[in-house]
């Protein structure tokens, strides 16, 4: 069974080392969400310290899936701080740990993710990928479309330096 919630911040700090574990293993297997090393716990705990600042400013909500009562996924939506930009949020760290993939939990994080947006008025949301990253095709049977991209973007955990694809999704 798994166990979808959102975390507060003063919940969020507890299960500090969860998130990393579940981070450093999605680096670990090649994902590529922003860091390169997944050896590097100091530099991924200090992401997730700053995100779970960002949930106590009420400036993003984090999406936790639990299984056997361990985090084994998360996705993050960040409001817009502009004032031009209060219609729309951000999907970030869409993250399932490799030993728990291929059950939906990516997807139901993000129908989580979508949802609470919708609650909050939001009538648009975006991200970005890798291109050609087996998330695109979630992203797209979820009803995204493409935007565009952008060579040469990231570096991979393999040292290459990849392109990032931009999508967006309308809520009606």
């Amino acid at each position: 069974m798994i166990d979808y919630t959102i975390l507060r911040a003063d919940e969020a700090q507890p299960q500090l080392g969860e998130l990393t574990a579940v981070l450093q293993a999605c680096v670990a297997d090649g994902a590529s969400v922003g860091f390169i090393d997944a050896e590097d716990e100091e530099v991924m705990t200090r992401f997730w310290q700053q995100r779970i600042a960002g949930l106590a400013d009420g400036d993003s909500e984090l999406f936790v899936a639990r299984q056997h009562g361990r985090i084994v996924g998360t996705v993050i939506l960040n409001g817009s701080a502009m004032p031009n930009g209060r219609h729309r949020a951000e999907i970030s760290k869409l993250l399932v740990h490799p030993q728990a993939r291929r059950q939906g939990i990516a997807r139901e994080l993000m129908q989580r993710a979508e949802q609470q947006a919708r609650a909050q008025g939001k009538t648009l949301l975006v991200l970005d990928t890798r291109s050609g990253d087996v998330a695109s095709d979630l992203y797209r049977s979820l009803g995204w479309q493409v935007a565009g991209s952008i060579p040469f973007y990231a570096e991979s955990t393999a040292g290459v330096l990849d392109a990032t694809t931009y999508m967006y999704k309308v809520l009606a």
